[in-house]
């Protein structure tokens, strides 16, 4: 099961999970957001959430680290059961920054939403639809949304944790057009911060993604601006914003 949590410094979370977690996740992941430009509005969107699975995937080659985690099995229960081994099972973790995995969990809700329409075809009840209802990735990907919340729940106050809640559910198509340069923008702030600071601004973080203010209407004029004049997509525009080579998790 996908656990996640927060990483010492509230850089970002810790995700957590076991080799086959990963690996149904990854697949989650790959399914829910479509095949390339299949939703051209979403891309910049799609892009971010490959990004993830780009982590998820090194992970499993054994690229991210390991953390040994309580199996539940102490010695009596090992003789009992005749095991000869270890206490601890063994799960892969891969670290992604604040603001990037409350944008991914925001933009998931609509992607869900538009691979359940494919799925239901011309069925208005789309999450009923018995083709939706069991789906394996839809369940997989709210699973891990989920685990997002609780990470989210563990490391805030109550109060600024059902703010943010509300915040990163939507009844609307909110990804869609995305400026997500503001986002390398909010990651690049955010990593400045000292340790303080930055759990004090987990919440801001996510209001400042999902209200798209004056700060983010500056920064999607100024790439619909590039974009127009270089004849391309939003998504070919880089941010100016430099990521370090190394980040104090």
């Amino acid at each position: 099961m996908i656990q996640v949590k927060t990483t010492p410094n509230y850089t970002g979370v810790m995700i957590c999970g076991d080799f086959h977690d990963f690996e149904a996740l990854y697949d989650a992941l790959h399914t829910i957001v479509g095949d390339e430009w299949e939703w051209e509005a979403y891309e910049g969107a799609r892009l971010r959430v490959l990004g993830v699975c780009y982590d998820i995937r090194h992970a499993l080659m054994g690229n991210r680290g390991v953390e040994f985690v309580e199996n539940g099995l102490d010695h009596n229960k090992m003789r009992y059961l005749s095991i000869v081994g270890n206490d601890k099972n063994i799960y892969l973790v891969c670290n992604v920054l604040w603001p990037e995995i409350l944008f991914v969990t925001m933009a998931l809700n609509d992607f869900i939403k538009l691979y359940a329409k494919k799925q239901a075809k011309n069925n208005y009840n789309i999450f009923s639809d018995y083709r939706n209802v069991w789906d394996i990735s839809i369940t997989t990907v709210r699973s891990f949304q989920a685990a997002i919340a609780n990470g989210l729940k563990e490391t805030i106050p109550e109060t600024s944790h059902n703010r943010v809640l509300k915040l990163i559910n939507h009844d609307y198509a909110w990804s869609d057009h995305y400026a997500t340069q503001y986002l390398d923008e909010l990651n690049c702030d955010f990593i400045e911060m000292d340790k303080e600071k930055r759990l004090k601004s987990i919440s801001i973080m996510a209001k400042r993604l999902a209200e798209k203010g004056r700060e983010y209407q500056a920064v999607e004029k100024a790439v619909l601006d590039a974009a127009r004049k270089y004849n391309c997509h939003m998504t070919d525009i880089k941010a100016p914003a430099e990521y370090p080579e190394d980040i104090e998790w």
